[in-house]
């Protein structure tokens, strides 16, 4: 089934767009076609902040926009400015975008000795989003943060709008894939050299050597940070291989009904395709699968992920968010940011005071069209 963007009266996909409440039975393929009047964003920036906990724990993050938070925890090895590009093209749907650096990643400090475990992990999130005020939010995840999303909702399904897992080392296949680690170490030499020539690739120095120049200011600072502390990463590594199964996990996610999104590279050689197939099949959520996409293909092309998000906010996705509004007493047809704001956030909270006070207005400038295509599966279809 194919679908048409829908834009407001400035040409921005309207925040709180008619969503179709009734489920879908036929995949719907991507991309869609956009009216005449689409537009480029007009450049929302995140602004970067520091957070100390109560116990002193410095955490790294990144804000920018309006509206229902979309929380989005970064990959191993990634920090959360690398989606920057990707995320601040979804403000004008109505985001308050919060990227989230993981332990021992960009800015946020590792977890001390005893803590090399993913639970270790979720509970720094967990505390994170509190410190925040964030109340509920739209839980996104790449690699492993999809992991450490999913047990984050799975603790506590009330905190989610809705999960999104992008490329995420969730569910019985990659629980496979650990057991077979831990049998026979060396095949992790295997899946690193994936991931390496997976990172190399990510930049597309000959295809659009423009967006190559802006995904590699992006991306220097997070390598210059490895190369000065690279036993950083020996912690979530370790901690990702003595992860335990995640299965629980995603029979909570569907047992309270949290909407779950499941999005994919149908060519991720390091996280297998299998695995989002899985994956939502036993969350009972919707599978994209992103076509000729590998795993790091929401940094590749910034476009990709933000049409991919449009076409689910015409469906559960929109519906997901309406409904949470809704929840709260709020009437979104005639209500202020600020009411539906108050929503999902503590009053006061401290995610609203690090937000950059600015205008988002689009630009004269049409979007590029997404590298990528997508077929959206309906139930995991």
């Amino acid at each position: 089934m194919l679908g048409r963007n829908r834009t407001n009266g400035h040409g921005r996909p309207s925040e709180l767009a008619a969503v179709d409440t009734q489920a879908d039975t036929a995949p719907v393929v991507g991309p869609t076609p956009k009216p005449e009047t689409a537009a480029r964003l007009g450049g929302p920036r995140l602004a970067r902040h520091t957070l100390t906990l109560d116990d002193g724990h410095v955490v790294g993050l990144a804000v920018c926009g309006r509206g229902v938070p979309l929380v989005l925890v970064h990959g191993f090895s990634a920090e959360g400015m690398l989606y920057a590009q990707t995320l601040s093209r979804l403000v004008s749907m109505g985001f308050k975008v919060v990227a989230i650096d993981t332990a021992g990643h960009g800015a946020t400090l590792g977890l001390p000795t005893g803590g090399a475990s993913m639970e270790a992990y979720a509970d720094l999130l967990a505390r994170i989003l509190d410190a925040l005020g964030i109340r509920r939010a739209v839980l996104a995840g790449h690699s492993m943060g999809g992991r450490l999303v999913t047990e984050l909702a799975a603790r506590d399904p009330d905190r989610a709008v809705a999960v999104i897992l992008l490329d995420a080392i969730v569910g019985d296949t990659w629980d496979r894939m650990v057991n077979l680690f831990r049998f026979a170490p060396p095949l992790l030499a295997g899946l690193g050299v994936v991931l390496v020539v997976d990172t190399l690739t990510t930049i597309p120095l000959f295809r659009d050597p423009r967006q190559a120049v802006k995904l590699g200011r992006l991306i220097l600072p997070t390598l210059a940070g490895h190369l000065r502390r690279p036993w950083r990463m020996l912690g979530p590594g370790v901690s990702i291989l003595r992860s335990h199964n995640t299965a629980w996990m995603l029979d909570r996610l569907a047992a309270a009904r949290v909407p779950l999104f499941v999005i994919h590279g149908d060519r991720d050689l390091a996280v297998p395709f299998a695995t989002a197939k899985a994956s939502a099949r036993r969350g009972r959520g919707d599978l994209v699968a992103v076509h000729r996409a590998s795993h790091s293909w929401l940094l590749k092309d910034p476009e990709a992920l933000p049409a991919v998000m449009f076409a689910l906010m015409k469906g559960r996705l929109g519906t997901a968010r309406l409904k949470a509004i809704l929840a709260g007493g709020i009437d979104p047809s005639d209500a202020t940011i600020d009411e539906i704001e108050s929503v999902f956030y503590e009053l006061g909270a401290e995610v609203v005071a690090l937000t950059p006070d600015a205008t988002y207005d689009d630009g004269p400038e049409r979007h590029a069209d997404p590298r990528f295509a997508w077929t959206v599966n309906p139930g995991g279809g």
